[in-house]
């Protein structure tokens, strides 16, 4: 886990930039009981990820869309997967 300080430098942003993500819904990072972020290794590939589109020129609200969409891809790959193996048959 990594405090914004240490995640801001990974991805090479600033923390401004992430308290901004967190509050356009673009990542929610784990919290201290007292309130601090901390940020997973999934996190920071995450911030990756978004540092990529918004290279490629995608705004916040497109950002949303493409990660929303990335998951739910993810998501129907497992299902598939999960529907191959337990059908016997190798595709």
């Amino acid at each position: 886990m990594y405090a914004i300080s240490v995640a801001a430098e990974l991805v090479g942003t600033g923390q401004q930039n992430l308290r901004m993500y967190e509050r356009k819904g673009l990542l929610e990072p784990g919290r201290t009981e007292g309130g601090t972020r901390l940020y997973s290794d999934a996190d920071v590939a995450r911030l990756r990820r978004i540092a990529e589109l918004l290279a490629l020129g995608l705004n916040v609200a497109g950002i949303g869309l493409v990660l929303e969409l990335e998951a739910e891809n993810e998501s129907l790959r497992r299902e598939i997967s999960r529907s191959r193996a337990g059908s016997g048959k190798g595709s």
